[in-house]
């Protein structure tokens, strides 16, 4: 059972790392100076953002957030016994 949990936790600092690689992947959420050029929001890349490669970020995110949620939970109801 040992083997198992050190196997368990090994996989969660993997997971840990690759999460905080893809968050900083991300762009910010704020336009930052390009609001004072008068871009417009609802451009090609704004309209079809769950096609580019920030909304495959988007998902990769919500995934790795679950599986780590689940991992912790799982290390920490282990650790009860």
């Amino acid at each position: 059972m040992a083997t198992v949990r050190i196997i368990v936790q090994i996989v969660f600092m993997i997971l840990s790392v690759i999460m905080t690689i893809v968050v900083l992947m991300q762009e910010g959420k704020n336009q930052g100076l390009g609001s004072l050029s008068g871009t417009s929001i609802d451009s090609y890349w704004g309209k079809n953002k769950g096609r580019s490669m920030e909304g495959m970020l988007v998902k990769i995110t919500r995934v790795l957030l679950f599986l780590f949620l689940a991992i912790s939970a799982v290390l920490n109801i282990g650790s009860f016994q």
